[in-house]
């Protein structure tokens, strides 16, 4: 039984039929609601049982044991599976767990795997501790270059090896160069090899790269599925039937499935994505007129600017340009520290898409892993800082950052 099919935990009001005919976005956000038949909660309630009785020996229940399957974490995956436009979602203890559980579903001991240059420097770090013990081969490829994609997807040509997977992740982090998901997967797939999309920047709101031939979609859901800053998950959801129980099957046997508490948590959060990425849309706009026009700022990184390289794919593929950003201060490292120096409204941590506005460093946070020559072939650099715009009032991030810049 995959996360798509499971039960609800009660059925004595059928609210998802009465969601028929509304939009995806409306039956995903809404999940679970009004779905108790015991006490008529409007909240679902949360599972916190760790096994399930059997009616005999021949009596097994749908849900047996919470690590294969969970009540509450499964409805999170069909909220997921239906906001993503999937077959089902599985649910797992961090965005780290659910990469490692994709590739480790699809990618053979052995198996080659195309990754983008620029991608998450704990998905670098994972795959490059992989290849370093010969679970896997990777190739590390700019991925706004079809033709260098080409290049690599060809390159076993006559060789038993061939490309597993092709990992996508738009925009990047941190510089937000976006990848054409339907030219990727069309390349990708005329090679017989599997297409992932790491969604996180986006979300489902924003982007569905299933729409655009993906075969799986990965999350962080600790960034904006939840988006207050207090659950570590993450999620798989998967384009077909089949696939999506091949990753579910997977999870259970190595045990990387969230906690039914998070699960609930995560739910309450998704509840309000849609009004979330309205207001971190309004602030980011505000905020990158600034970085703009600013005399400190040297480069501002965000797919919504005329000048982005990106721009017209992003409008094509993405629903807006979301509230990630990163920019490039004139001084390097120097710079950085006096601009970090005392800054109000803003916090230092690593982490993004929660309510709270969050600045980091990626050269030695989120990127710190990644060896010097991969840094630099990615363009991450001392003097870049990543922005997670929040919800706050725009007026006083604005005087924030002003005050901050001027330091620089």
């Amino acid at each position: 039984m995959n996360a798509a099919d499971s039960p609800s935990p009660a059925s004595g009001h059928d609210h998802q039929a009465s969601m028929e005919g509304l939009s995806a976005r409306m039956r995903g956000l809404t999940t679970g609601m009004n779905v108790d038949n015991q006490h008529n909660a409007v909240v679902p309630p949360i599972y916190l049982s760790t096994n399930y009785g059997f009616e005999g020996l021949d009596g097994r229940p749908p849900i047996d044991y919470s690590r294969g399957g969970n009540p509450t974490r499964d409805q999170l995956g069909r909220a997921l599976a239906t906001l993503e436009g999937g077959a089902g979602g599985t649910i797992t203890s961090s965005g780290m767990s659910a990469i490692a559980l994709l590739i480790d579903a699809v990618v053979p001991v052995g198996g080659h795997v195309i990754a983008p240059h620029d991608c998450y420097g704990g998905t670098w770090r994972l795959l490059d501790t992989w290849a370093g013990t010969g679970r896997l081969t990777v190739d590390w490829v700019d991925e706004t270059d079809l033709p260098s994609l080409q290049t690599a997807l060809t390159a076993f040509e006559g060789q038993e090896v061939r490309t597993s997977l092709v990992w996508i992740e738009t925009p990047s982090n941190p510089l937000l160069r976006i990848t054409d998901i339907a030219a990727v997967s069309r390349l990708a797939h005329a090679r017989g090899a599997v297409v992932a999309a790491d969604n996180t920047f986006c979300s489902p709101l924003l982007q569905r790269p299933l729409e655009f031939g993906a075969d799986h979609v990965i999350s962080s859901d600790t960034k904006f599925i939840n988006g207050h800053s207090d659950v570590v998950g993450g999620s798989v959801v998967s384009a077909t039937a089949e696939s999506a129980e091949q990753i579910r099957y997977l999870a259970n046997v190595i045990g990387v499935t969230a906690s039914p508490f998070d699960s609930w948590l995560t739910l309450r959060g998704l509840r309000t994505l849609d009004a979330r990425l309205r207001v971190h849309a309004e602030n980011t706009e505000r905020i990158v007129e600034l970085l703009t026009s600013h005399p400190a700022v040297n480069a501002v990184h965000w797919p919504g600017l005329p000048d982005h390289p990106g721009r017209r794919l992003a409008r094509k593929q993405q629903d807006g340009p979301g509230s990630l950003l990163s920019f490039e201060l004139d001084g390097g490292i120097d710079a950085v520290r006096r601009f970090l120096d005392g800054l109000r409204g803003f916090t230092l941590a690593e982490s993004l898409g929660g309510v709270e506005s969050l600045v980091c460093h990626p050269f030695t946070m989120t990127h710190a892993a990644m060896s010097e020559r991969a840094k630099a072939d990615a363009g991450v650099t001392e003097s870049m800082v990543r922005m997670s715009v929040g919800i706050e009032p725009a007026g006083d991030l604005l005087a924030c950052l002003h005050e901050a810049l001027e330091r620089v």
